[in-house]
């Protein structure tokens, strides 16, 4: 059993995150191939939108995965989940399912609370994965408040730097706010530290997206 992750910007963190939450959920023997083009988020974030040269690239990480045997495919970035979504019937034809991070986590927090507060790096980011949060909430049948929390001067901060940095940024919205989505995955290192000093429940999406990914290998039968 193969499962790809795919990449359009890598830390070191992040990569460490994503699998070993993805190991945990569907087994250490499953082979994990890793797929990582930086240039994509890059353009993104420089055009201010997912570009159609950006998202050809994306869709062809998601064939290139196929033709290297993946059962399933699981797309990191949140900035370009519209790209995902756009895949879908090609993915349903070819049998390879490509599973979000963040859709899940989205749900989620349409679970806990009205008044959802969203903790991004990029604008790019940012909007997406409102987006995405609204499109749930009306497939729910849920009327959801959003609350913006950009965050500036992240870039090249130490995780020390950056931790201190979310935690404020949390503070500062913490009051108009039920439950609090970390939108980048590469800030899940930091989401039980924001909870515990802001009192809110608050979400990463490492640990769905690994969830989710295993159901859609369940689904295949490929996994129980």
């Amino acid at each position: 059993m193969k499962a790809a992750l795919v990449y359009t910007s890598t830390t070191p963190e992040l990569i460490e995150l994503v699998e070993r939450e993805v190991k945990k959920c569907i087994g250490g023997d499953a082979e994990l191939i890793s797929m990582q083009d930086p240039s994509i988020l890059a353009e993104v974030r420089d055009a201010g939108y997912v570009t159609p040269t950006a998202a050809a690239r994306l869709m062809g990480m998601y064939t290139a995965a196929v033709a290297q045997g993946a059962d399933a495919v699981l797309n990191i970035c949140s900035s370009v989940g519209e790209v995902a979504d756009a895949f879908q019937s090609a993915a349903a034809c070819i049998g390879v399912p490509v599973v979000r991070i963040d859709e899940d986590m989205c749900r989620e927090a349409v679970r806990r609370g009205k008044r959802i507060g969203v903790l991004a790096t990029l604008a790019t980011t940012l909007e997406p994965t409102k987006g995405t949060i609204r499109r749930v909430a009306r497939a729910m049948g849920r009327h959801v408040e959003l609350v913006d929390g950009l965050i500036d001067g992240a870039f090249g901060l130490d995780q020390a730097q950056f931790r201190t940095l979310l935690i404020a940024a949390a503070h500062k919205i913490c009051d108009q706010v039920d439950v609090i989505v970390l939108a980048q995955g590469s800030m899940a290192y930091v989401e039980q530290d924001i909870e515990a000093a802001v009192g809110k429940v608050t979400l990463s999406s490492p640990r769905f997206g690994a969830a989710a990914l295993k159901n859609a290998l369940c689904e295949k039968g490929l996994i129980k």
